[in-house]
């Protein structure tokens, strides 16, 4: 059995009809449960510590920073073959990460594998090349994809099918 995680995510539910079919044939993370978002820490907490103080906390914080609007008008894809669709602007998500990173410093983005946090919605991965051609193409006549985002998402679950989910929801206070 794999061990239980956590992310914070600003889950993107517009997105759904555009890319929920392909997410679900290739996306590893939509088999587990985890909807269509934009990662903003990943991975958090370990859901063994998350208690009424650290959800206090997560309120606090969020309270503070204000909702945004942004575009999701093209595709793009990492060099190990994933397929995602590019927020613009792309500024807001970085200081979210950037926000929660500095509060919560034992939880670095991605373990702090990356240089740089690029934000993004995965469509496809794994795919071989000549499917995300496919992918690709199938999504871009549905861009441009309006969406605001207003609150951000405490996801727990495993690497198991159907098994995140999300356990409390903080809106932007401003």
């Amino acid at each position: 059995m794999s061990v239980q995680e956590s992310a914070l995510v600003v889950l993107i539910p517009e997105s759904e009809g555009l890319v929920g079919e392909w997410r679900s044939r290739f996306d590893p993370a939509a088999t587990y449960g985890v909807p269509a978002h934009v990662t903003v820490l990943y991975p958090f907490v370990p859901p063994r510590l998350i208690d009424d103080a650290l959800r206090s906390q997560l309120r606090a914080l969020f309270a503070t920073l204000g909702a945004f609007d942004f575009t999701f008008s093209s595709t793009r894809r990492f060099p190990d073959g994933v397929l995602y669709l590019s927020p613009s602007p792309d500024g807001p998500f970085e200081e979210l990460t950037r926000a929660v990173s500095t509060h919560f410093p034992d939880y670095p983005p991605y373990e702090g594998r990356f240089e740089k946090v690029v934000a993004h919605l995965t469509v496809a991965d794994g795919a071989p090349p000549e499917q995300l051609d496919l992918i690709e193409s199938a999504v871009a006549k549905g861009l441009p994809l309006f969406a605001v985002a207003r609150r951000v998402a405490l996801l727990v679950g495993r690497d198991e099918p159907a098994t995140w989910h999300v356990l409390e929801e903080f809106p932007f206070g401003k």
